[in-house]
This record gives structure tokens, sequence and C-alpha cells, in this order.
């Protein structure tokens, strides 16, 4: 087989929900038993990533917050780091804290939850802060943010979107939750800039590659490795850039492309 890593995105193709089904466990670790590495590849931060290749048991560079960064585990550095940037930062924490909504804004070392109400802390990771306001702090900005309330994500795509259009990227995804969620990160900041490191640092080419996922800030990823797998609840646009689409994501269809994978060396 000519592939040498796969690299996963969670929400939407490997997890269902947080919850990781038990098909995709063992075919992530017959992948990695066959020498395959495997890069994980979220709109989430390192630390929740982190958790996933503890349960998984693989230990690989991760591509966090929508390819904003790409965390090596072992040495604890980032081999790729971008942030949004002051104007736009201020702008935006503005409008989200005069709107009921759920801001959710990765800086560094922390999750910040801006939310309404008495937040329980049991529910949070210990990397999580629930906050009532976003405060700026210039030399720690965000990596990524993602918004969910409706009147306020129409206020950032009107007032904010046009002005800094040059310098983050603001896109529709799904959360977790299934629900509609406003992501936002820096211009620079890719799925598919950040292959490009993770793969460097492995001493391997993105054509080496199979990608996995399921939305829009996959497809940046899609276009560079080798092959690419949509899952089958994936919209139209994603499953059209696939080389193959698998069954739905709690179907288990990360096991599905992986298996054929290994069976045929081939999708």
């Amino acid at each position: 087989m000519r592939f040498k890593a796969l690299a996963i995105d969670l929400d939407g193709t490997l997890l269902t929900g947080d919850d990781i089904p038990a098909d995709n466990i063992r075919a992530v670790r017959a992948a990695r038993d066959r020498g395959l590495a495997i890069i994980i590849a979220t709109a989430r931060w390192s630390q929740f990533a982190l958790r996933i290749e503890d349960a998984l048991g693989i230990r690989g560079p991760i591509i966090a917050c929508s390819g904003a960064q790409v965390r090596e585990p072992e040495s604890g550095r980032d081999l790729f780091d971008h942030r949004l940037p002051v104007a736009f930062t201020r702008d935006l924490y503005a409008i989200c804290n005069e709107e009921r909504c759920i801001a959710t804004v990765t800086v560094s070392g922390r999750t910040l939850v801006k939310m309404e109400g008495e937040p329980d802390p049991a529910l949070f990771a210990a990397e999580m802060q629930p906050v009532r306001e976003l405060v700026e702090i210039d030399d720690d900005l965000p990596r990524i943010a993602a918004i969910q309330g409706s009147r306020c994500n129409a206020r950032i795509r009107a007032e904010l979107e046009a002005r800094y259009a040059d310098a983050v990227n603001i896109y529709d995804s799904i959360g977790p939750s299934g629900k509609l969620v406003l992501t936002i990160t820096a211009k620079a900041a890719s799925k598919g800039a950040a292959l490009q490191a993770a793969c460097a640092h492995l001493g391997i080419d993105s054509h080496d590659v199979v990608a996995f996922g399921d939305a829009e800030n996959d497809l940046a990823m899609f276009r560079l490795a080798g092959a690419s797998v949509a899952m089958g609840q994936a919209d139209a646009v994603t499953r059209e850039a696939a080389t193959f689409v698998s069954l739905p994501n709690h179907e288990a269809g990360v096991a599905h492309a992986i298996d054929r994978l290994l069976s045929k060396g081939t999708l």
C-alpha cells in the first residue's frame, strides 16, 4: 500500500457526539499496527484531541482549531500557530458580549466559554473556563472562535465579514450538538496548510495521506491528500470532492473505509 498516514477529522467523522464507536477504535488501531501514522485533524482544541489519541492508543501530530494549530504532543511544542488579529478580536468580543450566544474561544492553554447563566463546572473539562464576558488580551489572541446564536452570528456576518475578509475565515459548521455554529480562524489557518506542516514533521508528502472528513473545513485536506474519504451524511459538496464516500459517522464510516483500505490497499 502506498499510503503512509491517515488524517482524521473528529466531529461528524470519527466521533458520534463525544463518543468513538468501537469499530472505529478497532480500525484505527489496526491501521496503526500496519505502520500508518495517525493525524487527528479537528476544529476542537488540542487538549480534547490528545484525550482522543489516548483513547485510541496513538500518538502523532494534532491538527487543532480547524488548522490554526499543529501540536506535537511528545515535545509539547507547536509546529504551526496562527491567531486572529487584534482589531478583529476586539470587535468580535464586543458583539459576543452584547448578544446572547455561546462563544467558545481557544487561546493559549485554555478554551473560554462565554455563556448566559450559572454554568455547572462539572460539565467542563479542566482546560475549559466559563466566563460572563470575553476580555481581549493582546498577547493571548484566539486560535479559533466558534459562535452559536442566530442574532450574534448575523451581526458578525453583517458587521465584520466584509471588513476583515483579507484577514479571517468565517464559515458555517455543525457543532457536536448538531447545531449550526459560526467558525472563525485567521486567514492563514486551514486544515490543508496544517496538514502540510504535520507531514513535514513526519517526513512524508501530503500525497501519502488519506484524509477523512465531513464538512467544508475538511476540503483543504482533501485537495492536498492522495485520497480522501467523506462520511455518508456529509453535504453534497464534501461528498463530491472525496475519492470515496463511506457510511455515515454513526455507522462507523471511518472503520468501513479503513477496513477497505487495509484489505485492498486502495479506496
